[in-house]
């Protein structure tokens, strides 16, 4: 299609049908921010202007836009067999991908469980987590246990052991029973404008200890949190927090799960956050830059200990669960290509290479009018401010129009800006994106 084509078309086409997740869709609708093309850090509007990507999509496309090899894959599969059916039958491509995961996984987790998205990873990881208890004979462990401000997803699991008010309120009386919440990491009071992991509150991990003094281990399923949680805002964990929940956890014989749809390949400096910190739980569910967002796909991986427990007993099905599209023969296709790239371009080790200098850009913005906390790993940071007389996140959303309008696209989550740029990103691209984003400060109210 050509760029007048393309134009055209935007300009033809009704908005009307489609209602839009996460999304103020009368707003939108009004004033559209309509993208039609991509190719390595930069999108295109649907009148050809150029977009330089700071987000890697949705935190998908860690190896950038536009890539051949994982298009060709595509290609090729999807010509050869489309579609093959994962329950009593199996493909190659499915377990290729599984090996070459546990390949890169931390040590012990080699067992992997495909999904189609983050949401579907983690309620099949609480599912798995039950399922393992109950093979073990432990029936009573049902209970789960969340964090505040934490992030996992949109299906019932996901938001009960979610910890975000606004994903949570409108099914309140719908929620899973038995879900506690631990307390959430972020304290600006001490540790505003960190640079990487605060030092101080690895004790709001003890919380831990008093639920299950309060329900018994002998009832607690599983602990879930995001190392680092990313649509809060870019909250990390305080210095040796991961370590003690892993303590803990294995001390009550309560499973602990990583949520790593945002964190994992690369986008802090390691393949998984877990061997950033050095912290192995006993699950981790993926998404997103699993397969550099071409196709939906997502995938648990699991430890050993947890298969060889579910696969005791009588033969026959071992876990009730699963998708259609479990393993789909395209989206591995797309995620071998992408696991590929990562490796032969080392972006792993580019996110760490250029931690440094993507650190210094971000707090450079520090003093900048109404930004009360700046927070950084890895190639993601998070830029807080003080929320506006007009409303909480008026002034995150305009500042979020202010960068696209002028060539940027950054992430608004209330008054928080995230930018997360593809692996492939070089200085002086982070540079303008550092540089539209403070000009977006100064100009917004």
């Amino acid at each position: 299609m050509s760029d007048s084509q393309t134009n055209m078309q935007g300009e033809a086409q009704s908005l009307e049908h489609y209602w839009m997740p996460f999304t103020a869709n009368r707003q939108f609708k009004s004033k559209p921010r309509l993208l039609a093309e991509a190719q390595g850090m930069y999108y295109k509007d649907t009148k050809g202007r150029p977009v330089l990507d700071g987000t890697a999509g949705l935190w998908c496309c860690n190896a950038g836009h536009g890539r051949k090899a994982i298009s060709e894959a595509v290609s090729k599969q999807i010509h050869q067999m489309d579609y093959a059916p994962s329950f009593q039958m199996g493909h190659p491509l499915a377990f290729e991908l599984a090996e070459r995961l546990a390949q890169i996984s931390p040590e012990g987790l080699n067992k992997v469980f495909f999904t189609n998205s983050g949401s579907e990873s983690v309620d099949s990881a609480l599912k798995i987590a039950i399922n393992y208890h109950r093979a073990n004979g432990e029936s009573t462990r049902t209970r789960f246990i969340g964090r505040e401000l934490g992030y996992h997803g949109v299906g019932f699991g996901g938001i009960s052991v979610g910890g975000i008010g606004g994903n949570r309120k409108t099914f309140s009386q719908q929620l899973l029973p038995g879900v506690d919440h631990l307390p959430h990491t972020l304290d600006m009071q001490d540790n505003a404008f960190s640079r990487g992991m605060p030092k101080t509150g690895a004790e709001k991990a003890d919380v831990l200890e008093q639920l299950v003094a309060l329900h018994g281990a002998e009832n607690i399923a599983a602990v879930i949190v995001e190392p680092m949680s990313g649509s809060a805002g870019v909250i990390l964990p305080p210095e040796g927090y991961l370590q003690r929940l892993r303590e803990i956890t294995r001390k009550h014989g309560i499973l602990l799960i990583f949520d790593e749809v945002i964190t994992a390949f690369g986008r802090v400096g390691d393949a998984f956050a877990s061997q950033r910190w050095g912290v192995t739980p006993d699950m981790i569910t993926t998404a997103k830059a699993l397969n550099n967002g071409a196709i939906p796909m997502g995938a648990v991986l699991i430890d050993d200990a947890i298969y060889d427990a579910c696969m005791q007993g009588p033969e026959g099905i071992e876990l009730f669960h699963g998708y259609t599209y479990s393993g789909h023969p395209v989206a591995a296709a797309a995620a071998i290509a992408t696991l590929d790239i990562y490796q032969n371009e080392q972006l792993f080790e580019r996110s760490r290479e250029l931690e440094g200098y993507f650190e210094e850009a971000v707090h450079s913005l520090k003093g900048l009018p109404n930004i009360i906390d700046i927070r950084n790993i890895g190639l993601v940071g998070g830029i807080q401010f003080s929320p506006s007389e007009k409303g909480i996140g008026k002034r995150g959303f305009d500042i979020f129009e202010h960068c696209f309008a002028n060539g940027t696209l950054v992430r608004a989550t209330a008054d928080i800006i995230a930018i997360s740029p593809p692996l492939i990103v070089d200085k002086q691209q982070i540079d303008q994106i550092v540089n539209t984003l403070g000009d977006a400060i100064r100009a917004v109210d």
